[in-house]
Order: C-alpha cells, then structure tokens, then sequence
C-alpha cells in the first residue's frame, strides 16, 4: 500500500531536513488535543490553513500597512505585507532546509491580530488598554480565542512563532527567526518602493551606500538580503544575516523612519486616525451593549473588538456615533 501524502511528507522533512529543523511528526501538540486522521497535510500545513481561512485572516486586506487612506491601487496594505513575508521566509526555509510549511503558517499569522490604521492603531491601544497592547499578544489572542468558538488551536510551534516575531522575542525555533527577519527585509523595501510611488522621497535621497549594496532596485535589494541570510545561516545552528548587509538594512530602516514614518505629510493623517479610534474605544467602553454578543467583559472586549476593526469599519462606526445625520431623511 502506497503511503499516504502526510507520510510522504513527514518522511521527507525526516530525510531531507538540517538535523535543528522543526518537524511536523515531533510537534509538541496543541493546546486541545484533537482528531488527527488527515492523511493528506502535516500538522503544519493545517495551520497554515487554518489561518488563511479565517476571518481575522481577511480583515488584513482593508488595514493600513503603512499610508492610511492611500490613493491608489498599488499601495501595500496588512494583508499583501503578510504575503510578502510568507514568500521571503518559505524562499529562506526551503534554501536552509527549514521547514518551509512552519514558517509559512506563522508568517501568514504574524499580523493577524494589528489593528486598523497600522501603527497609529497601535499606539492608541497601547495608552488605552490597562496593561498596555502589543499586536503580536493581539495575534496570538486572535488564534487562541477569538476566531471561530474554541479559536484556531493551532499547533505549540506555530504559536510561539505568532508571540515571539518581534525583535525582543526569544522564539522556540528557527523557522520563527526566520520569519523576523524576513519581516524586516519585506517591509523596509515594501515601504521604500510606497515612498518613491508616493513621491515622499525620490530615488537620489536613498543612503547612497546601502543602495551600493543592495541594489538600486526593490527586486535587487530583496535578492541580496536573502543571499546573506543564507550565506550567514547555512549550515548553522542559527538563523541570522551577514553583518555588512544587515547595517545596511538597518540605514534604510533609519531613513524610513527619519523621512517617511514621521513627518511626512501622509503620516500627518495619523493624528485624525489615532483621535478617531480613541473616541471610539471609549465610547464603547462606557456603551458595552455595543459590542458582539459573547465579548469580554470590560476593556477586554473593547480591545478584541477595536482591534478587529478594519480601517473602513473604524470610519463607518465613528461615523455613526459621532457625526449627524441628515434630518429629514432622502426619499
């Protein structure tokens, strides 16, 4: 009898994987134990599968990556950043003989929980919530809780990976490290090439040896910076990138920051945005009757609830609690 393709699949990560790959047969398990015939997909690309049919998954499409409200077809929002990074940190996986489908899954899931207006939204939350918000704690509330009853019950791996993206994380695997710094190679040049659309900055103002480098193109820079992850991980019990190439991401980085995340008249939007979801948090907080039915209480529930919002959901409701209507009402 012919092996199933889980078998297959799992006997080929146990061949062909580096010795410290994660493996879907050895996963610690789930939060819940739970059925597990599938005969056709691993541990991992249930997840995987999980997140992407989820509605928090969906919402990312209308959240702000980086220019709220932006004009135009082409701008970035959260959803096609978490696409981005999921194919910078399969191409690293495969290339370092990672498990691919592991990184894959908490790449698509890293964002899951931001809120709307990008970073904006974030630090609104931040001041409001008792105890303060990180969107990658929101991420992992989003898969353990509040997506569908009983929430995603995603595997040990793939929920460490969601807590620990961040630079501060200390995460379980290498897969999850990988997935950090394949977030920060898609969103310094994501950013960059939604500058110079935006015409923030030109392509002269980029640091001039960074783009030595890298590459005076997106395509370019992108290619060079996998090249020395690989280059500095391969056959290493470690995923990291080479130095001069990392210092060099890291000036472009500080020259989005210094030109484009603050200042630039785009981001001066964000001042309404922080001011409308604040007003919104508070308004559901002293009306909870608002809220879904089976919230949280207290500011618990305003949080998942304004967190969820997508940036056009965010500006229909403030409208509807802020603005007036219309008196007398069109035929």
């Amino acid at each position: 009898m012919d092996a199933t393709p889980r078998a297959f699949t799992e006997e080929r990560e146990r061949r062909d994987l580096r010795p410290w790959a994660a493996r879907s047969a050895e996963t610690r398990g789930r939060v819940r134990p739970e059925d597990d015939r599938d005969e056709v997909r691993t541990a991992f690309q249930r997840d995987r599968d999980r997140i992407i049919h989820s509605k928090a998954f969906r919402r990312l499409k209308d959240k702000t990556q980086v220019f709220i409200a932006a004009e135009g077809d082409h701008y970035r929002t959260r959803l096609t950043h978490t696409l981005e990074v999921a194919q910078i940190a399969r191409t690293l996986a495969r290339a370092l003989r990672l498990n691919e489908d592991l990184a894959e899954a908490i790449a698509l899931a890293h964002d899951i929980g931001h809120t709307p207006f990008g970073h904006a939204g974030e630090r609104v939350l931040d001041e409001l919530v008792p105890g303060g918000f990180h969107h990658y704690e929101q991420s992992l509330r989003v898969c353990d809780v509040l997506e569908r009853p009983g929430g995603l019950n995603l595997t040990q791996e793939v929920r460490d990976g969601i807590v620990s993206h961040t630079a501060s994380g200390h995460p379980g695997t290498l897969e999850a490290r990988l997935v950090h710094l394949a977030d920060r190679i898609a969103y310094v040049n994501h950013d960059i090439d939604d500058a110079l659309r935006a015409r923030i900055i030109t392509q002269d103002e980029l640091p001039k040896g960074p783009i030595r480098l890298l590459g005076e193109r997106h395509s370019q820079r992108i290619h060079q910076l996998v090249r020395a992850v690989i280059a500095a991980s391969e056959g290493e019990v470690q995923a990291q990138m080479r130095e001069r190439e990392a210092d060099a991401l890291e000036e472009l980085r500080q020259f989005l920051f210094d030109r484009v995340y603050f200042g630039s008249p785009p981001k001066r939007e964000e001042k309404k945005a922080e001011g409308l979801l604040r007003q919104l948090y508070l308004y559901y907080r002293d009306h909870p009757e608002l809220l879904p039915e089976h919230s949280a209480p207290g500011d618990e529930g305003v949080r998942d609830y304004c967190a969820g919002m997508t940036d056009h959901f965010a500006i229909s409701q403030y409208a509807r609690y802020f603005l007036p209507t219309p008196w007398p009402p069109e035929d």
